[in-house]
């Protein structure tokens, strides 16, 4: 019992904190506008006296409620012999607090902004309008008691949701896996697929012609997103080598990005040296050169681990970006204004930098990309970079050589960079040194966590969740950096080994979270 309220209060001042600072940074406008293009309802009649805004407000504040109990009522079955009235009582505490929290701070600003205070003087999102839209045409007082009534019987609802379904008050999830277990799984037939090669290939078939055939029937914009993703998932998987396999963290990696693009412009546009070389030419030229100086930077600073390693290669990144934009160097890299008419691709003198063929050619290099990591992860050579990524000291006690195998990871992973790079600056036609920030870097890193270190399928969902799903909800826009950070959060807190996690890592991860576990209830003990 007292597990269960700690964990209520808990987590009802966590989702309350959400709640207020969604609020002051303006989201729930931003939220309240999406459900007004999903529900169709921005002509819609005022309904209990709420107009539309309004109403997707109550609608969005109210699902944050739902989640809150859920959460609040996750660890607790039984109180008293009563599942049901474990999960009402957790979800209602959390809600209580966190409508407690969400109230006073409504009222708060409700109250200022009566006054004539201008709230966006200090929070630029807070114009009046927000403010009387978040009040619900309540005064003050009155908006504090609804949000504390309202999520309070939100997070109840929310808690008994975890139990609604099977015997014994089983929460959803498991009731339909044991359903599944018991009714379905157990027919012939359906082990029989289940152990059929020939139905994994045809499944796996089905997708890969589902993805060839995807450009066809895109268009031009959507050609272009789906190109950005396939170049991350190149980024990605060279910074799977560096992060999930060898373990070295590498906050610098967007400099092999852009000396492979860098490569690509001043070997094929006509400006600043008008080289004109091929591109079929320069693609490896930009991959070595990326390889190189990987190699070159990690011969150095290798040595160092952890924290230091990172900053270091922070540093890199930040030099190669300052030195691409020096006006001192403009005779050779272009400077400021960056370097335009990057050649593309011809094949048997047909030029095939369409919007469609480029995307195919990305699709390649990718499965190359896949191929060549396939075989590298199920090597001696992988497993030594796995084996040095637990335990160094242990490694070399092992016989393998670190020093070697850091730089091999390295190399690899900056060699894929030049690729996604040189394929970058080519698809764009132009390459210029905004394109290499240290977001870049970021997004990268979180395409390699929120996906799974280590795994090859991983990163791809990583780079669609990260790259792909932001251009479908173009109006969050302006809160890109907070999702990326709120949802890396949520990654490590409910689903720390990503969303498709290699099963060696799956399987320590769970192994550490059951060990905690048991700690936690031995004291509790």
């Amino acid at each position: 019992m007292k597990n269960m309220i700690r964990n209520s209060l808990r987590t009802g001042i966590v989702f309350g904190i959400i709640t207020v600072f969604l609020f002051l940074v303006g989201f729930t406008g931003t939220a309240a506008n999406i459900l007004a293009d999903l529900l169709n309802n921005e002509s819609a009649p005022p309904l209990f006296g709420w107009a539309p805004p309004m109403l997707n407000t109550v609608i969005f504040v109210g699902l944050i409620g739902l989640w809150a109990g859920a959460s609040g009522a996750s660890r607790e079955k039984d109180v008293a012999g009563d599942p049901y009235g474990a999960a009402v009582l957790g979800g209602g505490i959390a809600g209580f607090v966190q409508g407690l929290l969400t109230g006073l701070v409504m009222a708060l600003v409700g109250t200022l902004n009566e006054r004539g205070v201008m709230m966006s003087k200090y929070l630029a999102e807070l114009l009046p309008a927000a403010v009387k839209q978040a009040m619900l045409g309540f005064p003050p007082p009155g908006a504090g008691a609804f949000y504390l009534l309202f999520l309070t019987a939100a997070g109840a609802l929310g808690g008994l949701a975890t139990r609604g379904l099977g015997r014994g008050g089983r929460r959803p999830r498991e009731a339909i896996r044991t359903w599944a277990r018991e009714k379905v799984e157990v027919l012939p037939w359906v082990q029989s697929l289940r152990r059929s090669p020939a139905v994994k290939y045809a499944v796996y078939g089905i997708l890969l012609l589902g993805i060839l055939l995807l450009p066809l029937f895109a268009g031009q914009y959507w050609n272009y997103t789906i190109g950005t993703v396939g170049i991350y998932v190149l980024l990605g998987l060279g910074l799977n080598i560096v992060v999930g396999l060898a373990g070295l963290l590498d906050l610098g990696y967007v400099a092999f990005f852009a000396i492979g693009a860098y490569a690509m412009a001043l070997l094929t546009a006509p400006t600043p040296h008008n080289l004109m070389w091929n591109f079929w030419l320069v693609i490896p030229i930009g991959i070595l050169l990326a390889a190189v100086t990987g190699i070159l930077l990690g011969a150095p600073v290798l040595r160092m681990r952890g924290d230091y390693l990172a900053i270091v290669t922070l540093g890199f990144g930040e030099i190669i970006r300052i030195l691409s934009k020096s006006d001192d160097l403009s005779d050779f890299t272009g400077g400021p204004r960056g370097v335009p008419a990057v050649a593309g691709p011809d094949f048997f003198g047909l030029n095939v930098n369409s919007g469609i063929a480029f995307v195919y050619l990305i699709f390649l290099s990718v499965l190359l990309v896949i191929f060549v990591t396939n075989r590298l992860q199920n090597s001696r050579v992988g497993r030594a970079w796995e084996a040095m990524r637990e335990d160094e000291t242990v490694s070399r006690a092992m016989g393998i050589n670190t020093l070697t195998q850091k730089l091999l990871a390295f190399a690899i992973g900056a060699a894929f960079a030049g690729l996604g790079g040189a394929l970058f600056a080519s698809r764009n036609q132009f390459t210029g040194p905004e394109d290499f920030n240290l977001m870049v870097s970021i997004n990268v890193v979180a395409v390699v966590i929120v996906g799974g270190m280590g795994s090859i399928p991983g990163v791809i969902a990583g780079a669609l969740v990260l790259k792909g799903l932001p251009e479908m909800l173009r109006q969050l826009e302006d809160y890109r950096v907070m999702v990326f950070g709120a949802l890396l959060v949520v990654m490590m807190l409910w689903r720390p080994a990503g969303l498709i996690p290699s099963s060696r890592r799956k399987m320590e991860i769970d192994k550490d979270a059951g060990l905690a576990e048991t700690a936690e209830e031995g004291r509790g003990k």
